[in-house]
């Protein structure tokens, strides 16, 4: 059997790995490993180890890792700190293969590790570009620590091509997160409501803003200009979900526990929503607000429109209800208006149909992992 280790550091992550973890879990002829870590073992990001295993998914390695620190500096300590715990677990684990997945500081260290243990990667959405965050720099870095590629369109696959990669091991399977869509039974809006304990009977924003960790795009003030925004429809219901672990997060989560601490009846602060009720949720949204790569890659899927906020997610392909506007209070209102005013609901989605993780297995499942790679020339590409 071959020993297929799949990392996740994050709630967002975990959502998106969801369909692949259930098809190797299920398939005779492979065995999965799950090495759980970062913002999954904290209780500030709401122990979202618990879901994994409540999903019916054994974890075999936990890597403590993050620091409680809003600094570079605590980020930077953290990546060491995860190199160090992943060559433990990964050496105990002695996987064929190792699935990462994107473009997080959590995951360049079990990327790190995994290469001087000689572990394959695959790595799945590189060649993507977000201009505004430093992780742009790491899906760059796991790409060229990697063996097998899944882009997640035919522009990504030519630019991890670009970088030097294989044609023969980069594979353009669309966006694994999609797989929702096919596989997964949304919750309705009552069951929404009471899995959430708070009563939706108006239409709402779900809303979640990361911090801007390249571009000068302070995450406080950029985050009380989107509050005030919010605050121009008081019509609208607000899901506000925290940030993740990046530097300046933290920062954050005081502001939305206020804002919804004084509005009870209209807005809800919450950790993590899990993948299903956050698609669910997503489903049901009259937008989705904030600079999450989800609003570009899986909610133009719902015909649901998305009011991109700031820099971070600059340079990345997106669909036509994809609205870009500066982090002003003023531009995200007009923004958000005309997300309400027009009709989204036939728009064509670049990133796929949702059958990615079949995909993703058949390759792995055929791959000869003991190739050591070379620097492919772009020149030679036909």
């Amino acid at each position: 059997m071959r020993k297929i280790a799949v990392f996740t550091g994050t709630r967002a992550e975990y959502g998106l790995l969801y369909w692949l973890l259930k098809d190797i879990q299920s398939d005779p002829e492979l065995e999965l490993q799950l090495l759980v870590a970062g913002m999954h073992l904290s209780p500030e990001f709401g122990m979202t180890y618990q879901n994994i295993e409540a999903d019916g998914f054994r974890i075999d390695e936990k890597v403590e890792m993050l620091l409680s620190s809003d600094s570079a500096v605590g980020t930077a300590k953290s990546i060491g700190l995860g190199v160090i715990g992943f060559a433990d677990a990964l050496s105990r684990m002695n996987p064929d293969v190792i699935v990462i997945l994107g473009d997080r500081f959590e995951a360049l260290a079990a990327a790190q590790a995994a290469m001087i243990l000689r572990i394959p990667i695959a790595h799945i959405h590189g060649g993507e570009i977000t201009e505004g965050a430093y992780d742009d720099a790491i899906r760059h870095a796991i790409t060229k620590l990697s063996l097998l590629h899944f882009t997640s369109t035919q522009e990504h696959r030519q630019r991890v091509i670009q970088l030097g990669e294989a044609p023969n091991r980069v594979s353009n399977v669309g966006a694994v997160g999609l797989d929702h869509l096919r596989r997964s039974n949304m919750m309705s809006v009552d069951e929404l409501s009471a899995s959430l304990q708070f009563t939706i009977n108006h239409p709402y924003f779900l809303v979640t803003y990361h911090p801007v960790t390249l571009a000068s795009e302070p995450a406080k003030a950029s985050f009380e200009q989107q509050l005030s925004a919010l605050d121009q429809f008081p019509l609208h219901q607000v899901i506000l979900t925290y940030p993740n672990a990046d530097d300046g997060g933290r920062e954050i989560i005081p502001l939305l526990e206020a804002y919804a601490k004084e509005r009870p009846d209209r807005v809800l602060a919450i950790p993590s929503l899990g993948h299903l009720r956050y698609l669910s949720a997503v489903k049901h949204a009259a937008a989705v607000v904030g600079n999450s790569s989800s609003g570009i890659i899986e909610v133009p899927s719902f015909g649901v429109p998305t009011v991109n906020v700031g820099a971070r997610q600059r340079g990345r392909l997106a669909a036509t209800s994809v609205l870009n506007c500066d982090p002003d209070a003023d531009a995200i209102t007009e923004a958000l208006e005309t997300a309400l005013e027009a009709d989204y609901s036939r728009v064509i989605n670049p990133y796929g149909q949702g059958n990615a993780s079949e995909a993703i297995l058949k390759i792995i499942k055929a791959a000869d992992l003991s190739e050591i790679k070379t620097f492919y020339d772009i020149e030679k590409v036909v």
